[in-house]
């Protein structure tokens, strides 16, 4: 099989960072409950069961610093980048990890590749978004840079995000989407980058050979996929730090 260009390798990363961004801003401002506000004051609502229900509750959301209440909005800029690793990375690796219980067989199939991929774009799109990387041309080049091992001129990103815009349909499919959902819907649409799978941070070498294991799969799978994380998010700051002309606070 030949090896995907730059451009065919572009055009699968826009059409993931067109569905990742909303999924992260629903994960941001969706608030049903009405929760978030109840963070930014410390009437415990006597007179009403359901507010003082409801009170309680947004102490909890409160205490995790969810992005939109006050706990967030007393996190610095780098506490709310690792909180989107420490707190949203682990869930999705869960998810990458619990695939391994069956042993050699999700190897086969790529899953916890294309699965592990996913997870590592959507915390490097996330601690982007919090650094000021909000251009999605520029979140495009961040992707390509530290999961595909490629430095992407901005006319080669352009140039995919122009075709991606005739499917931009596709996007809207991602918005109100479940954070697990959210994996999946991502991994399905980078599964085409299969030749690139083995160019991410990937967990080191023992752990990669002890996955292979049925049973002990999940859990080794798990640890190697937070280390790799951790791994894509320090290179996902350096690209940052590197380029400061990414930085700006436009819509994505």
């Amino acid at each position: 099989m030949a090896k995907m260009s730059d451009d065919q390798v572009a055009g699968v990363l826009d059409r993931a960072v067109a569905g990742i961004n909303p999924v992260l801003d629903t994960l941001s401002r969706r608030d049903p409950l009405g929760l978030k506000k109840h963070t930014f004051h410390d009437d415990p609502h006597p007179d009403s069961r359901v507010q003082r229900a409801l009170h309680l509750l947004a102490q909890g959301l409160d205490a995790a610093d969810w992005p939109g209440t006050q706990g967030w909005t007393r996190r610095s800029m780098h506490d709310r980048a690792d909180w989107w690793v420490n707190r949203i990375g682990t869930v999705n690796t869960v998810a990458v990890a619990y695939p391994g219980v069956f042993g050699g067989w999700t190897r086969r199939l790529t899953l916890a590749s294309v699965l592990g991929f996913a997870n590592q774009a959507i915390v490097l799109i996330a601690i982007a978004r919090e650094y000021g990387v909000t251009d999605r041309a520029h979140q495009v080049q961040l992707l390509a840079s530290v999961l595909c091992n490629r430095e992407m001129s901005a006319t080669t990103v352009d140039h995919a995000a122009d075709r991606a815009d005739t499917d931009a349909h596709d996007a809207d499919q991602h918005h109100g989407a479940t954070l697990i959902g959210a994996i999946w819907e991502i991994a399905t649409i980078l599964r085409g980058l299969s030749d690139e799978f083995d160019r991410r941070p990937q967990p080191v070498l023992p752990l990669r050979m002890l996955a292979y294991i049925p049973v002990v799969g999940a859990p080794v799978t798990y640890v190697g996929e937070r280390l790799a994380l951790s791994q894509a998010t320090r290179r996902g700051r350096k690209w940052i730090a590197d380029h400061p002309a990414a930085i700006s606070r436009r819509p994505a």
